[in-house]
C-alpha cells in the first residue's frame, strides 16, 4: 500500500508540473511569443503528459495482472486502442 501511495504521489507531482507547463504555454500565447517557442513548449507538455500516462498505465496493468483480473486488463486495452 505504501508503494501505491508513493507512485500516486509521483503521478500527482508530474500532473502538477504538466499543469504548470500548460499555464506557461497559455501565457506565451497571450503574449504573442514566437511560434517556434510555443511549439517547443507544446511538445514538452505533451511529452510529460504522455510519460505520466505510461506510468499510470503500467501501474494499472501490473496491478490487474497480479490480481489475475483479465476483465480489467481487457478494459484497459480497449481504452488504449481508442486513444490511438
Amino acid at each position: 500500500m505504501v508503494e501505491s501511495k508513493n507512485s500516486m504521489g509521483d503521478v500527482i507531482l508530474r500532473l502538477k508540473k504538466v499543469a504548470g507547463q500548460v499555464e506557461g504555454l497559455m501565457r506565451m500565447i497571450e503574449k504573442g511569443e514566437e511560434c517556434s517557442k510555443i511549439i517547443t513548449q507544446f511538445q514538452a507538455a505533451k511529452a510529460a503528459l504522455d510519460s505520466t500516462f505510461s506510468l499510470v498505465l503500467e501501474k494499472n496493468l501490473k496491478e490487474c495482472m497480479s490480481n489475475d483480473d483479465s476483465k480489467s486488463v481487457e478494459k484497459i486495452l480497449k481504452l488504449i486502442s481508442k486513444q490511438s
